[in-house]
């Protein structure tokens, strides 16, 4: 079963709405509604706030704010990972950022909460908030690590030595956008009291923060925090931890008794869910005349919220990525009072190698060599910073087979010398790498006297493909067809894991299913070994084979339903799990990644500047692959993401208040069908061993990794234009365009 291009098992329930959402539980009967009141300014102190006139509006059952909102708990700066602290809200007068939560009005209907939400009078002191990126640059700090526990700073041999001797070098600024994740479904929650316990219907990536975020926000005992979410309309990393709708429904549910629902709408969401750091990165490559890189330096600057800090991994992109002898790389932070960053998709690698790979293509052209001949000749042996070997490394491999199958050869060096009428076209690539993780996660598989099988984790699915694999991973570890599994997701009863996100969430629960299954496999055969009922009695195990429901050894068969029903008629289970990365001497004594090559064509118009993607390829190097069906799927999601990195996603500040100005989608571009005509992912046969028993890495992020970066240098290809400030826009490509006979 495993690599089959099997059909979702649970597209059916999709496409004819049985798959429940958070926002549409209704085993709690009716419930109230709640409508979040924001800050209107970025900084301050609110001085008076007056909700008589909402608490009369009518449905209107409770207003919270600051001042009756129950006592919370703190963030535990010891937890590791922030996505299990404590998230309070409305615990004070002080405005940390704009849109920040004063109020919830809870009401009857969403329509009267959102009316009697504008009844709520505020009035505050307006303090002197930084919201400008650029004039912050300046005072920037040292953060102890980076994200993912990664060293802030790394430094090999003597880079300034070697830059300076350098034949040909490359030093250019790039900078990137605030971005958003924006997944289809809003954040959104309904919380339903029990007793003294309450069921949290809520849309997340990890049940088991969430699970551990609210109880210590609120105070509680963890157990008495049931958290429910079968089915997730993506994340993207904004769903790993909880956010206010979540603590506030709890808190109102709580204080009335009654189930709240609460959903972000669109607008709240950019100001309340954190987003993608805005930066500037300086790129320094030195190279010989032959292209060898001599030295490598990445010097990422981001803003980071004073209170939450975030330190994306930007410049630890490039650590892994080429050999040189002389490296660097840094991270610094700029404190703005804006809402806090956190992971969006391909934390790190996204943002960094937009100019990595920019740069990269620049160099290209300084040396006039062939963009891919490039990256192939400062391939590395070992991992050039960890001096480790690498587990299973094919990126030559994808750049050579993206570069047959899409006819790079026919790609004009020259910038500004291919034109198909009003068109001018250029070719663009990149090579892309996303580190590979692992966490602890539990899985629980049993086996029914009916002979289907069960499994069982609080594992979630974004919509990437979770209950399929899971089901493929199982059916093929104990012998049965894919109608015979049955997957349960997204449940704290379950056994916990690290859920969905870092491109780890299928690796980790599939290697757990694996391991749960040869447990299950040795309790069947130790039950029918020891029976002498049984025609497979005193046979050596070691040569049983299941296959159909059945095992057999020899010429012995029985039904795995007969053996069960006869040892333990109310089922056979096992667990398995996978470990946490720092624990498995792989991930220390190799570096484990994924490895991708994207190539991409465009069009830009000669007049206007307008640029229009033509088509794009990304051949990559993901080991096994469970399902090419849904692989292909989230590569070429990847590589769309990408293509609105290079061209289209920008959120704007408004310096006078901190507010996201273009807080929609008719403003906050994203590609839509008619942006992305012709894109294909192709990925090599592979079998990492070092990963996991499996041999599977993850890809939900990959796709991403470089992609901007190949239509930015297609776009350079195309007008003889760089520009290294993204997005590319019209009006940035438009001055430099050289007037066409």
């Amino acid at each position: 079963m495993i690599g089959q291009a099997l059909n979702r098992v649970d597209g059916t329930s999709k496409v004819t709405g049985r798959a429940t959402y958070a926002y549409e539980q209704w085993e709690a009967g009716r419930p109230l509604y709640g409508f979040i009141v924001g800050a209107t300014i970025g900084k301050g102190r609110i001085t008076r706030i007056d909700t008589e006139s909402a608490e009369r509006a009518p449905g209107v059952h409770m207003v919270m704010t600051y001042l009756n909102a129950p006592a919370q708990g703190t963030r535990d700066e010891s937890i590791p990972f922030e996505y299990w602290r404590a998230q309070p809200v409305l615990t004070g007068s002080d405005i940390h950022h704009y849109g920040e939560p004063v109020a919830l009005v809870v009401a009857t209907t969403l329509e009267q909460a959102r009316a009697a939400a504008d009844l709520v009078e505020v009035e505050y002191i307006t303090g002197r908030g930084r919201f400008n990126f650029a004039e912050q640059e300046d005072e920037v700090y040292i953060p102890k690590v980076v994200n993912a526990g990664l060293p802030t700073d790394t430094s090999v041999g003597d880079f300034n030595a070697g830059f300076d001797s350098a034949d040909v070098r490359i030093d250019q600024y790039y900078t990137t956008p605030y971005e958003f994740s924006m997944p289809m479904e809003p954040h959104a929650c309904l919380v339903e009291p029990r007793d003294e316990d309450l069921v949290v219907y809520v849309s997340c990536q990890i049940v088991d923060a969430a699970q551990a975020s609210v109880a210590s926000t609120l105070g509680i005992d963890p157990a008495r925090v049931h958290i429910v979410t079968p089915f997730v309309g993506g994340g993207f990393g904004s769903k790993l931890g909880i956010h206010s709708e979540t603590i506030l429904a709890a808190l109102a549910a709580r204080a009335l008794r009654r189930p709240v629902k609460i959903a972000m709408t669109r607008q709240q969401i950019f100001q309340l869910v954190g987003m993608r750091p805005t930066s500037s990165q300086r790129v320094r490559l030195g190279a010989g005349r032959d292209g060898r890189l001599a030295a490598i330096a990445h010097d990422v600057t981001m803003h980071t919220n004073p209170d939450v800090e975030y330190a994306e991994q930007t410049a630890a992109t490039t650590r892994s990525l080429y050999a040189a002898p002389h490296r660097l790389t840094s991270h610094r932070l700029a404190p703005l009072d804006l809402p806090r960053g956190t992971d969006v998709r391909a934390p790190g690698e996204a943002p960094g190698m937009l100019a990595v790979e920019s740069a990269m293509d620049e160099l290209a052209h300084a040396l006039d060599m062939d963009p891919v001949e490039l990256r192939i000749r400062n391939e590395p042996t070992v991992d050039p910073e960890r001096d480790v070997p690498y587990s299973d490394r094919h990126l030559v491999d994808c750049l050579r087979e993206g570069a047959r199958r899409f006819g790079w050869e026919h790609r004009h060096a020259a910038p500004a010398s291919m034109r198909d009428g009003r068109w001018l076209v250029g070719y663009g690539m990149s090579a892309a790498i996303r580190g590979h993780f692992q966490g602890p996660t539990a899985v629980r598989v049993r086996w029914e006297a009916d002979g289907t099988a069960v499994v069982q984790t609080d594992m979630t699915d974004l919509g990437t493909g979770t209950y399929t694999v899971l089901t493929q991973v199982a059916a093929d570890g104990l012998g049965l067809s894919a109608d015979r599994v049955r997957i349960e997701l997204g449940r704290s009863d379950f056994p916990s894991s690290w859920g969905s996100g870092g491109s780890w969430g299928a690796t980790n629960s599939c290697t757990a299913v694996h391991r749960a299954c040869l447990a299950l496999r040795e309790k069947v055969l130790v039950a029918a070994g020891g029976d002498t009922r049984s025609p497979l009695h005193g046979l050596d195990p070691a040569d049983a084979v299941f296959s159909g429901g059945n095992v057999s050894i020899g010429g012995a068969s029985e039904a795995v339903s007969e053996i069960v029903a006869r040892s333990r008629p109310e089922g056979v289970e096992a667990e398995g799990v996978t470990r946490f990365m720092g624990d498995d001497p792989n991930y220390t004594d190799y570096s484990i990644n994924t490895y991708g090559a994207h190539f991409a064509e465009v069009g830009v118009d000669a007049d206007t500047a307008e640029i229009r993607l033509r088509r794009m390829l990304g051949v990559f190097s993901v080991g096994r692959v469970f399902n090419p069906k849904t692989t292909r799927s989230q590569l070429i999601g990847g590589m769309i993401w990408g293509v609105g990195a290079a061209l289209e996603e920008e959120a704007v500040v408004d310096p006078r208040s901190g507010a996201f100005v273009n807080h929609d989608f008719a403003q906050y571009l994203v590609p839509v069908h008619a942006d992305v005509p012709d894109v294909d992912a192709v990925i090599l046969d592979g079998f990492d061993d070092k990963a996991n028993p499996l041999g599977a890495k993850g890809v939900g992020e990959v796709g991403i990794c470089g992609a901007g970066a190949a239509v930015a240098n297609a776009v350079f290809n195309a007008t003889g234009v760089r520009v290294r400030d993204f997005p590319i826009t019209i009006e940035k490509v438009l001055p430099g365009l050289r007037p066409v006979a």
